[in-house]
């Protein structure tokens, strides 16, 4: 069995959750059979699974190939119709489609690859796949070309964020030794630039359309580790979730160091919650302007009056910006006309990286698209408009006279 240098950095990783992102034609299939092959040989009786998007795409893309790579001294049984492989020594290898994830249930797992796992359903992995392997300890490689930032982006991160026991690897075609250079720059002048840098270059590709186009995860992305008593805070009015972002002001640099998402809430319950994490901070809250009149409370207090009452000095505008001056701000201090970034966010603040990341505006017009990703977003722009609006107030001067 012939493994690449690429193929080899993620064979040998020691990492119990491995996600790999890989270009058209790297060889990740083959990959896949050899590290199925290596865990039904650890033990007696293991228990592993390749899983693809579609049980046809499975028997389509892998059964001919382990049976290939699979030598027939180890093989005691293999059976087309169930896509199973019984070995000597007792473990099976089973090929799986992921169209139902709920008729995945209920196996205890030593290993499960999922390839093109971007074009699974998200629970697959959470709820159906990750139980399974609880009891017996067991591993799951991701295996895949990207597919925009969703679910599989969100494993991926897992490993280049280096959490525990997760790793992650990221490789061109070309790294994969099995297109030559030639074939790929002719891809490269067919396909458009987006296409091309998602389907050979394993980029995970922003959405068309994405509001928060001045994010970027490298650069905006930064611990921050000070210690400030002055808080900031842009909140965001509803119940599912009450949603606000906390900020430190630095000169004109906001960093984003925490965020609070409470679901079925209300505003005192927020309250509540933030004066649980900061006691003894000063607090400034910027929250959605429609608190002048948002009544979410007993006896008819506002939301404004509630954060008042509770002793926090509270800025918030006569009446809402309009919404591209909001997003225009945001993204001025994302990154400036004059290649300044002005605004880092902790890599804890999870939904604010997701929403800044992944929000789009609905296709074919300007309005944002309200999918989930809006809440934290308005809450991080009602502060960042109300410190740095795009449009301010002009006196506008007399004209002068000559004579």
């Amino acid at each position: 069995m012939i493994l690449t240098k690429p193929q080899t950095q993620i064979y040998t990783s020691d990492s119990r959750f491995i996600s790999v992102v890989a270009g058209r034609r790297f060889g990740k299939t083959y990959l896949s059979t050899i590290i199925l092959l290596r865990k039904a040989l650890s033990g007696k009786n293991k228990n592993c699974w390749y899983i693809a998007p579609t049980y046809k795409s499975a028997k389509e893309i892998a059964w001919d190939m382990l049976i290939e790579t699979i030598p027939n001294e180890y093989i005691k049984k293999k059976n087309e119709t169930s896509l199973t492989i019984k070995l000597k020594n007792g473990s099976v290898i089973s090929l799986k489609g992921a169209e139902k994830p709920d008729n995945l249930r209920g196996r205890s797992l030593d290993l499960a690859v999922l390839d093109e796992f971007a074009d699974m359903k998200a629970e697959t992995w959470s709820e159906v796949i990750r139980p399974s392997l609880s009891d017996r300890q067991g591993d799951a490689v991701f295996i895949g070309t990207p597919k925009g930032r969703n679910h599989f982006y969100d494993l991926w991160t897992k490993g280049t964020d280096k959490h525990d026991n997760w790793q992650s690897f990221q490789y061109t075609t070309l790294d994969g030794g099995n297109v030559p250079a030639h074939e790929i720059e002719s891809a490269k002048n067919d396909l458009d630039s987006r296409t091309f840098e998602q389907e050979y270059l394993a980029s995970f590709v922003n959405y068309a359309g994405i509001i928060y186009y001045n994010f970027d995860r490298e650069e905006t992305v930064q611990p921050y580790t000070g210690a400030d008593n002055q808080l900031h805070i842009g909140m965001d009015f509803n119940l599912d979730p009450m949603s606000a972002c906390v900020a430190v002001r630095k000169g004109r640099t906001l960093h984003f160091i925490d965020e609070i998402v409470i679901y079925s809430s209300n505003t005192d319950e927020m309250v509540s919650e933030i004066n649980a994490r900061y006691p003894d901070k000063q607090i400034t809250i910027y929250p959605d302007p429609a608190s002048r009149q948002r009544k979410t409370s007993a006896g008819g207090r506002t939301d404004l009056s509630i954060l008042q009452n509770a002793g926090y000095t509270v800025n918030v505008k006569n009446r809402h910006p309009a919404v591209r001056d909001r997003i225009n701000a945001v993204n001025s201090r994302l990154l400036s006309g004059d290649g300044e970034r002005r605004i880092f966010i902790d890599p804890k603040c999870k939904e604010t990286i997701k929403g800044l990341e992944r929000q789009i505006y609905k296709e074919g017009t300007s309005q944002p698209d309200k999918s989930g990703y809006d809440h934290m977003n308005d809450a991080l722009g009602y502060l960042v408009d109300y410190l740095y609006p795009i449009k301010k107030d002009i006196k506008q001067t007399q004209p002068q006279r000559w004579t």
